[in-house]
């Protein structure tokens, strides 16, 4: 995913001569295709977050159209007060691209876990928090950044995941997609969890005529209030699902909307993500992911289990 989010960043500067890419110690093979024809708008950084995001704002500032990438622990964790101060306190479109959001970074250990990003990011006023689930919707998505005036944070996760959104699909910040269609009851679902619920959907379909649907929020913030308004009305049960803790993340912001507009649907919703602790386990993302059971097994068990609550 983060090769074809950084191919397609490229393709902008391309199109756009305000598009500037920033990196963070990120290796020389990176983007040798946009350093050799566009040096001047390529920028590649040592170990110095905090420096590249403040550069990025006065380059906002003067009018071009940054785009930032490096580890998401560091560029959440090490840079909060930059992104708080330079970024959204004036309201900057700057683009912060995270490489490892959840659990992908598994093998470097907690240093290197970002799970709890959309956490922090998400309190902030004025920023944007998006989690693809696919390389086909981050190419979609990336194009939809141009234009947006706020500062974003994309959350990338490892890449070489199934394809499971239609290629061409027009990306919407603030908008949900549909992935399975929803009767009984319902899975909501950011990032690669939507990949999970996915394969959950569609064991409890096959096994047990539970007709579960998907529903997908490749934008976190701001989220689709309509397709909340719309589902979580029609539906018995819900579980939320993400790659982040559970304090403040995904389903928080379910629950919050929730508690403000559906208060009599609030019941209804379950939450299945990273327990509020550090992760200091080391192996790969999939075995850290069957650890803290999150997994396809976890969720269909847990929605046939509520299903059968009268």
């Amino acid at each position: 995913m983060r090769k074809t989010c950084l191919e397609s960043v490229y393709k902008l500067a391309k199109r756009n001569k305000k598009v500037i890419f920033i990196g963070s110690d990120l290796g020389p093979g990176v983007l040798k295709e946009f350093k050799k024809n566009i040096p001047e708008r390529f920028i590649m950084e040592g170990v110095s977050e905090q420096s590249v995001v403040g550069m990025a704002a006065g380059l906002a500032i003067e009018g071009y159209l940054p785009y930032v990438n490096t580890i998401a622990t560091f560029l959440t964790r090490r840079c909060f007060e930059q992104i708080v101060v330079d970024l959204c306190l004036h309201d900057l479109p700057v683009k912060l691209i995270g490489n490892g959001g959840g659990l992908v970074y598994a093998p470097l250990g907690p240093t290197h876990q970002a799970i709890e990003d959309i956490s922090i990011l998400r309190t902030l006023p004025n920023m944007t928090v998006l989690a693809p689930c696919d390389a086909n919707e981050m190419k979609n998505l990336i194009d939809a950044t141009l234009k947006w005036p706020h500062p974003t944070y994309i959350r990338l996760a490892k890449g070489g995941d199934q394809i499971i959104t239609k290629k061409n699909r027009k990306f919407i910040i603030g908008k949900s997609v549909i992935i399975k269609q929803p009767k009984d009851c319902l899975f909501l679902t950011t990032g690669i969890a939507t990949q999970i619920a996915l394969g959950a959907a569609k064991k409890l379909d096959n096994e047990k005529n539970i007709k579960c649907g998907v529903i997908h929020f490749p934008s976190i913030k701001p989220l689709d209030s309509r397709t909340l308004l719309k589902w979580i009305k029609k539906v018995k049960k819900i579980i939320t699902v993400e790659e982040n803790v559970l304090s403040g993340g995904f389903g928080s912001s379910i629950l919050e909307f929730c508690s403000e507009n559906l208060k009599e649907d609030l019941h209804k919703i379950s939450r299945i993500g990273l327990k509020d602790e550090f992760v200091n386990d080391y192996g790969d993302q999939n075995s850290l992911l069957n650890k803290y059971s999150l997994n396809q097994l976890t969720l269909y068990k847990k929605m046939i289990s509520l299903v059968k609550k009268k």
